[in-house]
């Protein structure tokens, strides 16, 4: 005789930036053992990997590809399934560097937002003619076990390469995926030091997860903390 099958609630999480929804079920406890064991190993590398992979397994729309969202997306994905599937209360605690005292805070996870850049120019034009089309962080990273290996500056670069979207000039346009890692970091190497700034400056203003935490500490001093990655709302390792 078979065991009954068990049925989940599901929920219809809009996805940000184009606010498409797809329908999601809980985690269930094979979820928590990918996450646990991540955890457990102490490599940051397999608990990246395992977030990408619970977000994966709880979708219940065929045409949901987790590879074409961009990062931010899945990070506020999996805030959200955490908030369904657990509870929406979470608590952290922070040390203020002015008085040195712990302070506990309750973040409710149905307000946390996606907090995008002011202005942000995704064109970086290298001559009038020619130039770069970026991209958002994509959420294929968190499996990308050569960016998540890498180190230093290297990781910097890396990430550029991924965010990639085109190259054109006068005459044609090249996407990005169509060329090799090593190809494209030594395209990034030929760029003009002025046009580069433009794609740091791309890369230091990306959409990111944003909840405000404010209060008064000792001194009658008022701060704010803005918690704006997964680290910040949960212990990764």
């Amino acid at each position: 005789m078979a065991l009954p099958k068990i049925s989940y609630p599901t929920i219809s999480i809009s996805i940000p930036p184009d606010s498409k929804s797809y329908m999601f079920r809980p985690m269930l406890v094979k979820e928590e053992k990918l996450l646990l064991m991540a955890k457990v190993s102490e490599d940051q590398t397999d608990m990246l990997t395992a977030i990408k992979q619970v977000v994966n397994n709880c979708s219940m729309d065929p045409t949901f590809d987790i590879d074409k969202i961009p990062l931010f997306a899945l990070e506020y994905l999996f805030v959200r399934l955490r908030g369904f599937s657990i509870g929406d209360q979470i608590k952290v605690s922070y040390r203020d560097i002015e008085d040195q005292q712990v302070y506990d805070f309750e973040v409710d996870l149905q307000n946390v937002t996606i907090k995008y850049p002011d202005k942000q120019e995704k064109i970086v034009k290298i001559t009038d003619k020619s130039g770069l089309v970026m991209q958002y962080p994509p959420a294929y990273i968190y499996d990308d076990k050569i960016f998540l290996k890498s180190e230093g500056d290297e990781t910097f670069y890396r990430l550029v390469v991924r965010c990639i979207g085109q190259i054109y000039d006068a005459d044609n346009v090249y996407e990005g995926k169509d060329f090799g890692e090593e190809d494209l970091l030594e395209f990034l190497e030929l760029m003009d030091i002025k046009s580069f700034e433009l794609v740091r400056e791309f890369m230091s203003n990306l959409p990111s997860l944003y909840y405000k935490l404010e209060y008064k500490n000792a001194t009658g001093a008022d701060k704010t903390i803005e918690l704006t990655t997964l680290s910040d709302f949960f212990t990764l390792r």
